[in-house]
C-alpha cells in the first residue's frame, strides 16, 4: 500500500478560504505538499496525471486570490481539475477517483459548488466564463452568488475553433473575466499548428506593463528554457500590427508570459489583475505538464494518462495483454492498405496514439495529418481530401466525432463523399464515464441518407472492415470499435472486404434469434450458453451492418422464429429502431412477432469499470438471458411464468 505524504499545511485546508490564512511562503509549500498528494492519489487510482501536477502552483494561487464557489473558476477539459479537487472538500474521497460511486475524473456540477461547470472535452471554459460574467452583468444569480469568471484553459486546446470564437465575442462584449492560458507546450501529442508556433514566439510588448513588472515577468527573471523562448518572441513583435499582439487585437488586455510555477508572481499578477480589471484580460502562464515527478516528465506523453503505479519508481501496473488492441488493429491494417493504395491517408484530430495512427505517422508521413483539437475541421479537411480524389480515413474518437457532426452531414453526408470514419471509443469505456462514452454514434450515423455504418464484433471482424471501407468509394463509410483488447481471435492475413449490407449467422436455433450489433456479440454467445442448458437453443446472428441493413436476412430470422431480439450497444434510434421500422414496413409485426431491442439505457452511466457499467445499461449476458426468456414466458428458474 502506498504511504501517504506527509503533509501538515494541507491538512489545514478544508476549503480554499482557508489559504487566505497563509503567508505567500507558506502558499509555496502548501503547492508542495499538493503535488505529493496529488501523485500518492493518482498512484492508488491511475487517471490523468501530468496536467493536474503542472498546474499544482496555479491551482493554489487562483484559490488564494479568488473567492469560489462565488468567483467561478473554470477548468478547460477538467483532467487537470485534481489539486483543485484536493483543496475544494474533496480530498477525503480523491482515492476514489474514476471508479464506481467515486469523484469524476473530470469536474462536474452534480459533485460540489467548486465545480460551476461540468466538462471533459475541449476548449468550452472561455464560453462558460463569459456567460458567467454577462449573467452577473445581467442580474443573475447562483446558490453562491457570481463574482469574476475566470476560465483556466491549455495551449492544446486554444487550437480549437470555439475557444477563438469566445475570445472574439469576450473582446467585443468587453467584460471583465479572466483566461488564463496554461502553456506548456503540450496537449497529449506534441502540439501542431500555427497557433501553438506563434506561442512558441510571443511576448508581450507594450500592454500591461506595471502589470509585468509587478510580477517580476521581465525576461531575465524566467527560468530556462522559458526564457529562450521569451527572447525568440520578441523577434515576431515587428511583424504585428499597431496595438500588440493577437490577443489584443481580439479586445483583451495581455499580461505574460509569466513563470506559471513561481508563486510569487502568479500570486502578484492574480492580485493585480483582479484588483484593477475592467475588461477581458488574458494571463499567459508558461508551465510544464508532469512538472515535480520525475517519471512523468520523462515520459514522451509527460504522464498524461496513467494506470495505478509506484510513487518511488513509476512503474505502472498495467495487465498482460491476452491479444491485440482493436485501436492496434486498426492502426496495423491501415498501414497494410496504405501500402497497398497510395490515395490512403489519415487525419486525426491530436490524438494520433489514440486513435492508433502513430505507427501510420511514422510510416507515411506525409500521408497523416494531425490538425489539433479541431474536429470539425478534420471532417471537413477529409471531406475536401475525399473531392480531391485520395482516399482518408478520419480517425476520432465516438464522443469527439460528435464535436463535428455538423461537418458530417453538411460536408460529407449530402455530397455523398467518401470518408472513411474510423470511430474507436464506440459503447461503454469506463473510468471517463459519461462524457466520453460512444453511445450514440449509431444513432447519428444510421439516419444520414447514404450513410454506411458498421460496427466489429472482434478484431478479426475490425481488419476486414478497415479494408471493407478502404475500398468503398460510392459515399461516407463509417465503423466502430471498442476500448480495449480484443476477444483473441486470429486475424486473417489477408484480410478480404465485407460484401455491403450482409450480415452473418453465427449459429443455427429456434424459437428465438440474437441479432448482434457490435462486439456485444460476446456476451450474447455467453447467453446462449446459459439458454443451453434449459433447453433453448436461439439463433445468434452478426447484423455487421445497421445500415444498410441485411433486409434478407433479417426478414428471414423475423419470419423463421417466434421472437427476434436485437441487442447493441448504444442508444434508442440506433440499430435496432431501424430494424423495427424495416419490421413494421415488412408487416412483420401482423403476423405476431414478438420483438425487443435492448440497447443503452436513456441516461448518462457515470464511471465505473466497463463491466459495471455495462450491467447498469443490462447488457451483459445475464441480461441478455433475462430477457429472452421474459420474451418468452419462462421464469429465471426455468418454470413456465
Amino acid at each position: 500500500m502506498t504511504q501517504r505524504p506527509i503533509t501538515p499545511l494541507l491538512d489545514r485546508i478544508r476549503t480554499p478560504a482557508d489559504l487566505k490564512q497563509f503567508s505567500d511562503a507558506e502558499l509555496r509549500r502548501v503547492a508542495d505538499e499538493l503535488r505529493a498528494e496529488t501523485i500518492s492519489a493518482v498512484s492508488v487510482t491511475g487517471g490523468h496525471l501530468g496536467a493536474g501536477l503542472g498546474v499544482v502552483e496555479l491551482t493554489v494561487a487562483l484559490h488564494a486570490v479568488f473567492d469560489a464557489p462565488k468567483d467561478k473558476i473554470i477548468w478547460d477539459v477538467s483532467h487537470q481539475s485534481y489539486p483543485h479537487k484536493i483543496l475544494t472538500g474533496r480530498r477525503d474521497r480523491i482515492r476514489t477517483l474514476r471508479q464506481k460511486d467515486g469523484l469524476s475524473g473530470f469536474t462536474k456540477r452534480s459533485e460540489s459548488p467548486y465545480d460551476p461547470f461540468g466538462a471533459a472535452h475541449s476548449s468550452t471554459s472561455i464560453s462558460a466564463a463569459l456567460g458567467f460574467a454577462v449573467a452577473r452583468d445581467l442580474g443573475g444569480t447562483t446558490e453562491h452568488g457570481i463574482g469574476d469568471a475566470v476560465a483556466v484553459i491549455g495551449d492544446g486546446a486554444m487550437s480549437a475553433g470555439m475557444a477563438f470564437e469566445a475570445l472574439n465575442n469576450a473582446g467585443h462584449l468587453k467584460k471583465r473575466l479572466f483566461v488564463v492560458l496554461n502553456d506548456n507546450d503540450m496537449s497529449i501529442a506534441e502540439p501542431v499548428g500555427a497557433f501553438s508556433s506563434y506561442l512558441s514566439r510571443l511576448y508581450a510588448g507594450e500592454p500591461f506593463q506595471e502589470f509585468k513588472a509587478a510580477a517580476k515577468g521581465a525576461v531575465s527573471l524566467l527560468p530556462e528554457p522559458l526564457r529562450e523562448g521569451a527572447r525568440r518572441a520578441k523577434d515576431m513583435i515587428k511583424h504585428m500590427t499597431v496595438g500588440g499582439t493577437l490577443f489584443e487585437e481580439l479586445g483583451f488586455s495581455y499580461v505574460g508570459p509569466i513563470d506559471g510555477h513561481d508563486m510569487e508572481q502568479l500570486l502578484a499578477v492574480l492580485r493585480t489583475v483582479k484588483a484593477r480589471a475592467t475588461g477581458p484580460v488574458l494571463i499567459h502562464a508558461l508551465t510544464r505538464k508532469g512538472k515535480g515527478y520525475a517519471p512523468a516528465e520523462a515520459a514522451l506523453d509527460r504522464g498524461h494518462a496513467t494506470a495505478k503505479f509506484d510513487v518511488i519508481t513509476g512503474k505502472q501496473a498495467k495487465a498482460a495483454s491476452n491479444a491485440p488492441s482493436y485501436t492496434s488493429v486498426f492502426g496495423e491494417m491501415l498501414i497494410k492498405e496504405a501500402a497497398r493504395d497510395p490515395k490512403i491517408c489519415a487525419v486525426t484530430a491530436a490524438m494520433p496514439d489514440g486513435t492508433g495512427l502513430s505507427r501510420f505517422m511514422e510510416r507515411y508521413a506525409s500521408r497523416c495529418f494531425d490538425v489539433g483539437i479541431a474536429e470539425q475541421h478534420a471532417v471537413t479537411f477529409s471531406a475536401g481530401l475525399a473531392a480531391g480524389g485520395l482516399r482518408p480515413f478520419c480517425a476520432i474518437y465516438s464522443t469527439f466525432l460528435q464535436r463535428g457532426y455538423d461537418q458530417v452531414v453538411h460536408d460529407v453526408a449530402i455530397q455523398r463523399l467518401p470518408v472513411r470514419f474510423a470511430i474507436d471509443r464506440a459503447g461503454l469505456v469506463g473510468a471517463d464515464g459519461a462524457t466520453h462514452a460512444g453511445s450514440f454514434d449509431i444513432a447519428y450515423l444510421a439516419n444520414l441518407p447514404g450513410f454506411v455504418v458498421m460496427a466489429a464484433a472482434d478484431e478479426a471482424e475490425l481488419a476486414r472492415m478497415v479494408v471493407t471501407a478502404a475500398r468503398h468509394d460510392s459515399g461516407p463509410i463509417a465503423f466502430r470499435f471498442p476500448r480495449g483488447e480484443g476477444v483473441g481471435v486470429e486475424i486473417p492475413q489477408d484480410a478480404e472486404p465485407l460484401e455491403i449490407g450482409k450480415g452473418r449467422i453465427i449459429a443455427e436455433g429456434r424459437g428465438v434469434a440474437l441479432l448482434s450489433f457490435g462486439t456485444r456479440l460476446q456476451a450474447v454467445t455467453k447467453a446462449a450458453e446459459a439458454l443451453a442448458s434449459r433447453g433453448i437453443i436461439p439463433t445468434i446472428a452478426d447484423a455487421r451492418f445497421a445500415k444498410p441493413l441485411d433486409r434478407e436476412m433479417i426478414l428471414s430470422l423475423a419470419r423463421s422464429h417466434e421472437a427476434l431480439i436485437c441487442i447493441e450497444e448504444g442508444a434508442v434510434g440506433g440499430f435496432g429502431s431501424h430494424v423495427a421500422q424495416l419490421l413494421a414496413d415488412e408487416g412483420v409485426f401482423d403476423k405476431g412477432l414478438k420483438f425487443r431491442s435492448m440497447v443503452l439505457p436513456d441516461t448518462f452511466i457515470d464511471q465505473a469499470s466497463p463491466a459495471e457499467m455495462y450491467a447498469t445499461a443490462g447488457l451483459n449476458a445475464e441480461d441478455i438471458e433475462r430477457k429472452v426468456l421474459e420474451v418468452l414466458g419462462v421464469g429465471m428458474i426455468g418454470k413456465r411464468a
